[in-house]
């Protein structure tokens, strides 16, 4: 199945979206931003937990997109502009050309430009308010999701060393700022937000991969060292058939596609750096394996949850793609199921205009082009794929 980059689906597929996002100015909506409704904001209901938590759902459940109605506006979100970042980047370690340089570099400027003050390091928050089954955050309120996706692309731009400097502000906001629900001499857990002590598998492990890979930059082994703990609290909640849990609530107790997906990617990486691959190694294998088999059928469709078809998502297809070339070398196969999702969700997913839906549920397909959920994610997941096909 390998082919040509330059003529090949794939890059047809990324151009077509690129200009798409690009028209729009990488912004747009988002599954979860309901809670900007200008309409519902008017109303008592926005301090009432259960209303923002009914209300996030309904909008995001509707078949029928209701944001106009109710007044959201399309924006840009910091971890789909992070996501772009990425795909430029990509794009430019393919191309070298000081065109693909320069709007990468356009791009991580405007990341730079989205950071939340007042903490100690660098970090990123959603565009919205965001009320979850364990928590709310305000709009702004860094979390570590948006935050450890910035950190990734100031870390990947070898090119941009300048930028390195605010990649290992990240560390000083993940230490200093984020809660720990569990600390001991072997284990740490980070939480997702400064203001929440939940405890979320693939987000302790992505604060542990932006630790793990800035101190392999800055020669801080301190750094790596509290990544390893972190990784060790992730990798001893593994449950026995190689799964992870979402969570450690009994709200949080699924295993979905792209949040397995995140858990591998940023294990892989931090097992690069790390001295421990010998005890972590095993449960990266056992997890793969669990995630290979689960989640995707034979024509390349990709299951959202390890026990049901529907819905299939743009977003866990996108994950999925980058995750099997981030783990190629556990798979000979790897490269070709990251072409074999991609096609599916470009034959499935993709609209003649160029953007990709967001679902294809049981009955009918949500067509609703989110920015940062699919069109960010896909955009990323075809850069790499063009990358790896050069």
């Amino acid at each position: 199945m390998n082919q040509n980059s330059s003529d090949s689906p794939f890059q047809a597929a990324y151009d077509q979206l690129f200009s798409w996002c690009q028209e729009r100015d990488f912004a747009g909506h988002d599954p979860f931003d309901a809670l900007n409704s200008r309409l519902f904001q008017a109303t008592p209901l926005a301090q009432s937990r259960n209303a923002r938590l009914i209300w996030t759902q309904l909008v995001k459940r509707s078949p029928a997109d209701v944001r106009a109605f109710i007044r959201v506006p399309a924006e840009r979100n910091a971890k789909g502009i992070a996501l772009f970042a990425l795909a430029q980047i990509a794009n430019y370690r393919r191309l070298k050309s000081e065109a693909a340089r320069e709007e990468a570099r356009t791009i991580l400027s405007a990341l730079l430009s989205m950071k939340t003050a007042g903490y100690s390091g660098a970090c990123w928050g959603y565009n919205f308010d965001w009320q979850s089954r364990n928590f709310f955050a305000q709009r702004g309120t860094p979390t570590i999701v948006p935050t450890a996706f910035a950190a990734r692309a100031l870390i990947e731009v070898q090119d941009f060393q300048d930028l390195h400097a605010e990649a290992r502000s990240v560390c000083d906001f993940i230490m200093n700022d984020l809660p720990r629900p569990v600390d001991t001499e072997a284990e740490v857990c980070f939480s997702y937000a400064p203001n929440t002590d939940t405890r979320i598998f693939n987000a302790s492990l992505l604060a542990a991969e932006v630790l793990a890979s800035v101190g392999s930059l800055t020669g801080e082994n301190e750094l790596i060292a509290l990544a390893e703990r972190a990784t060790r609290y992730v990798v001893n909640n593994q449950r026995p058939d190689g799964s992870w849990l979402y969570g450690t609530d009994p709200k949080q107790a699924w295993v979905d596609n792209f949040h397995t997906a995140y858990i591998l990617f940023s294990l892989k990486r931090i097992i690069d750096i790390s001295t421990r691959k010998h005890e972590f190694q095993p449960a990266l294998e056992r997890g793969y394996q669990y995630w290979k088999t689960n989640f995707f059928l034979a024509d390349g469709w990709p299951k959202y949850y390890d026990h049901d078809l529907y819905p299939a998502d743009a977003h866990a297809a996108a994950s999925a793609i980058v995750t099997f070339l981030e783990c190629r070398e556990l798979d000979n196969d790897a490269s070709r199921l990251a072409q074999k999702v991609a096609t599916w969700t470009i034959q499935n997913l993709r609209d003649s205009r160029g953007f990709f839906y967001y679902q294809r549920r049981r009955f009918y397909t949500v067509r609703k082009p989110y920015m940062r959920w699919t069109q960010a994610w896909m955009l990323y997941a075809l850069s790499r794929l063009l990358e790896e096909l050069s």
